[in-house]
């Protein structure tokens, strides 16, 4: 019976987690994706728009995109698009299903530990309603963080059932969890290290076992009627164990040790490759932009600064701007209370083991994101804090119960004070989770709790460059660059910008100051050539495409931008090349299988124009360009109907494209159907079609 009626309150606890972070989370149902990573890993990445394929997942566990290697992380955004095409709602739900499960397992895992179900389920209804949490969910791009914690939580699963039944299998699963979780974020690579914290607490497996055998003598002897029943009030407080100074033995210690050798393997695995990629990715920051010592500083006052955090939610961003040097009072402060709570944890380690673990649980998990190596120029992020926060949740949930145990209204107020912090947190979690519904709105909220932002204000002004708010994004821009003037992509942003309104001057001296800055920057190379291109000046175009491949084999655009400049110079076979190596690279592109026809139909070879026009337009069935493209072809094999339906698509998509429309004028007249045809010239002169124009001048007729 008892049984049964844990059973219902573990299902109803669970039920209530389930519910209460569907409640908290539920806004980034309706959040889109933001141009901070998500481009990168989603929405413009070549490899995952196309959903699972062969060659998408060899491409994911052989590339170092993003300054990262994780290849299931990769192979899941492929199966949300697989499944839900490119719809943000659904890469967002299944970031919160991932952190449901997250929570339910956190809470069955040390349920499962420690017997202690309400303290269980504390600890896992701070994880899934923390404000800290938002960031990893609601970020598409971070799926790394939310999935690689599932794998996290399955590992610790697994070593329970391990330490239960210590068999080979067992022992697999938990090196495979610990694997997989290790190829969704390297953030596992401490995970062995927890393992063996859950076996000081609350596995207990560093302590003295006493066998019945070990028991006194006088414990188990005969004893007298008379004397039973005083002894008997006392059978409760016999301890079957052996003093506290003998109850860690290094001999119990050491296999331990060598029981998690083999998941170290792994771990330090990841961490090389990890290092590498960044390194070579341009993530890792040089010991001359931020030095050691630096680091270190900004290392131990984050930790005070995330202990805030999770009490203070007021001012949560995307993004903090590292400092640089701090302070000798705040770097002094850190230390005194870090080392503080860490002697006062281990000096009371025997009476209070949760303490010491929990502590450090957080100070060992952040390790690897605590700045040291510096990847990226934040200062810190709530993402980081996903895992670690655990540690002190626990502190909490087991640490304040005993601080109040001799309280007589002790029930009572642990019961109001945990339902007023869950309603409290739901509350901030839910208006934090609303700022993530548009690029804007996230940075607006970001710059009003940072200040002074180069990072916030240059994607800000990316995010309105792709709304087409041209002149809002170069005062971003100009921002940016005025907080940090060594702000190389700032200056490409603006470049680009500047292009778009047509100031291609402008853009060139943006891009040569990226340039200055950055010379390993294949973009900066690829949209200098072509603004270069669009000056005119296709031969300077092509010096800069060849730098941008130079230092990107695999650039797409830039092969393809490159046949454009050959084409416009005349070179159509060397066009051609470079056309079939963009497309090799990325097969998906109607605009180079439109290049392609265009660049055979000058070589005369038609029927290969229109293959290519063809396969254009399979790809992009609204792409104008390729059906009037195809339509001239028609044309000259004299399949007059067929160039007809062709302009009439073009127009049709694009009622302002008077190509088309003097095109199909032309057809008309060559079917001897003038009036439609003049019909048609006299549009394309409205639209400023300058052989429309010329050709009803010859006839003398006005449009």
């Amino acid at each position: 019976m008892f049984h049964m009626l844990k059973t219902q309150l573990i299902i109803w606890i669970g039920l209530f987690l389930t519910a209460a972070t569907l409640i908290a989370f539920w806004q980034v149902n309706h959040c889109d994706f933001i141009n901070y990573d998500d481009p990168s890993y989603v929405t413009e990445n070549i490899h995952i728009r196309h959903g699972i394929t062969t060659e998408a997942i060899r491409w994911a566990f052989t590339t170092g995109h993003a300054g990262n290697w994780h290849p299931v992380t990769w192979i899941s955004h492929m199966l949300d698009v697989e499944l839900f095409g490119l719809k943000p709602r659904w890469h967002h739900l299944t970031n919160l299903l991932f952190h449901i499960a997250n929570t339910l397992l956190l809470f069955f895992v040390f349920n499962r530990m420690t017997k202690a179900t309400w303290q269980s389920a504390f600890v896992a209804a701070l994880f899934a309603l923390h404000p800290l949490h938002v960031e990893s969910v609601a970020w598409v791009a971070e799926r790394k963080d939310v999935l690689s914690t599932f794998f996290w939580m399955l590992t610790m699963g697994a070593y329970i059932h391990y330490v239960e039944h210590p068999r080979f299998t067992s022992y697999l699963a938990v090196f495979t969890f610990l694997t997989l979780g290790l190829m969704a974020k390297p953030m596992l690579v401490t995970l062995p290290l927890v393992l063996l914290l859950l076996d000081y607490w609350p596995l207990r497996r560093f302590e003295q076992k006493t066998s019945a055998q070990e028991i006194p003598a006088e414990i188990n002897k005969p004893v007298s009627a008379s004397k039973r029943k005083a002894k008997s009030s006392r059978k409760h407080t016999v301890k079957k164990e052996k003093p506290a100074d003998d109850k860690y033995q290094w001999a119990l210690i050491r296999p331990l040790l060598w029981e998690k050798l083999p998941l170290f393997a792994p771990a330090a695995l990841s961490s090389i490759a990890t290092f590498i990629v960044q390194q070579k990715g341009g993530a890792v920051a040089s010991l001359e932009g931020i030095p050691p010592g630096v680091r270190i500083a900004n290392a131990l006052v984050s930790y005070i600064i995330y202990v805030r955090k999770v009490i203070c939610t007021d001012d949560l961003a995307v993004f903090y701007p590292h400092p640089g040097s701090l302070p000798f009072w705040q770097v002094l402060g850190a230390v005194l209370l870090l080392v503080a709570v860490t002697v006062t944890v281990i000096l009371e380690a025997r009476r209070f083991p949760y303490l010491a673990m929990g502590w450090l649980w957080f100070a060992g998990t952040l390790v690897p994101v605590i700045g040291i190596v510096q990847v990226g120029s934040q200062a810190l992020a709530d993402r980081y804090t996903y895992v670690p926060l655990i540690g002190l949740f626990i502190m909490a949930a087991w640490g304040v119960p005993e601080l109040l145990k001799n309280w007589r209204y002790r029930k009572e107020a642990l019961a109001a004070s945990s339902a007023l912090i869950f309603i409290c947190l739901l509350i901030f979690t839910w208006t934090q989770a609303g700022y993530w519904r548009s690029s804007i709105e996230l940075y607006d909220h970001a710059l009003k709790v940072t200040g002074n932002n180069d990072t916030i204000h240059n994607n800000r002004g990316d995010a309105y460059c792709r709304l087409g708010n041209l002149s809002q994004a170069i005062l971003d821009f100009d921002k940016a660059v005025e907080i940090n003037p060594q702000y190389a992509e700032a200056y490409y942003n603006r470049g680009v910008t500047y292009g778009k309104l047509g100031n291609h001057r402008q853009a060139i001296e943006d891009f040569d100051r990226a340039v200055e800055i950055n010379p390993e920057n294949a973009e900066v190379y690829n949209h200098r050539g072509a603004t270069y291109a669009n000056l005119g000046d296709h031969r300077q175009a092509i010096s800069d495409y060849d730098r941008a491949i130079e230092i990107n084999p695999g650039h797409a655009d830039a092969h393809n931008n490159r046949g454009a400049a050959y084409a416009e110079l005349g070179n159509y076979k060397r066009a051609i090349s470079d056309y079939d190596r963009a497309v090799e690279i990325n097969p998906e592109s109607a605009e180079t299988y439109n290049n392609l026809g265009a660049a055979y139909a000058k070589l005369g070879d038609h029927r290969q124009a229109i293959s290519d026009y063809d396969r254009a337009i399979e790809i992009n069935s609204k792409y104008a360009e390729a059906y009037n493209n195809r339509g001239v072809t028609y044309g000259r094999f004299g399949n007059l109907r067929q160039a007809i339906e062709d302009f009439d698509e073009a127009v049709k998509i694009n009622p302002q494209y008077a190509d088309a429309y003097k095109n199909r004028g032309v057809t008309y007249d060559k079917l001897g159907d003038l009036r439609l045809a003049v019909e048609d010239m006299k549009t394309a002169a409205r639209l400023n079609n300058e052989d429309a124009k010329n050709l009803l001048r010859s006839i003398g007729l006005d449009w």
